[in-house]
């Protein structure tokens, strides 16, 4: 399902809502609880999309997970420069003047910076995976609200007249069997 006219492609929960879409407009049969599903192709190709663009997905993810940490490594590893070099500057200078003070105070000023950016950064990188697994949740939550509404309605059995009169009304018994044999899709 690749879009030809410059749109992005829709992600895996667009797709597992557009099957959702069409599994709840189908259409039951005639004197049936049985639901016909007129595009199975349709359906099966929207779902192997999916399926195929969640790995992606939650390849994005690690990926930004890595580069936050290789973030936090690069920063730490650079304030420490910092800091080694403020060291190395302070011993070789004889006095201890406004220089060194000002070495120390820019070195803690990265380390603290580094410090505040890897912190944004990992929230960013939290907050982006909570969202898709929330979105994940609620389309799986769906799905089995779905399906467990199919299969309350294939367990359901049609109720006999609490009277013991015949439904049918004086029509032959093998006739009222029938009828009452597929009432079940007026409930």
């Amino acid at each position: 399902m690749t879009v030809s006219d410059g749109r992005p492609e829709p992600n895996a929960e667009l797709l597992l809502r557009r099957v959702i879409e069409i599994i709840s407009n189908t259409r039951a049969l005639p004197l049936s609880s049985s639901a016909k599903l007129d595009n199975k192709e349709e359906v099966l190709e929207l779902l192997d999309e999916a399926c195929e663009r969640l790995p992606e997905e939650l390849k994005q993810a690690r990926w930004l997970l890595k580069e936050r940490q290789d973030f936090l490594d690069k920063m730490q590893r650079e304030g420490e420069d910092i800091l080694e070099a403020a060291r190395i500057r302070a011993e070789r200078m004889v006095q201890r003047t406004e220089i060194v003070r000002e070495a120390q105070h820019t070195a803690r000023r990265t380390v603290d910076d580094a410090r505040e950016e890897s912190r944004r950064l990992r929230h960013e990188a939290e907050d982006y995976c909570d969202q898709k697994l929330a979105a994940f949740e609620i389309v799986l939550e769906r799905t089995m609200k779905t399906v467990h509404s199919g299969r309350e309605r294939l367990s359901a059995t049609p109720l006999a007249p609490a009277d013991g009169s015949d439904i049918a009304g004086g029509i032959d018994d093998t006739l009222a069997a029938e009828d009452t044999f597929f009432d079940q899709d007026r409930f």
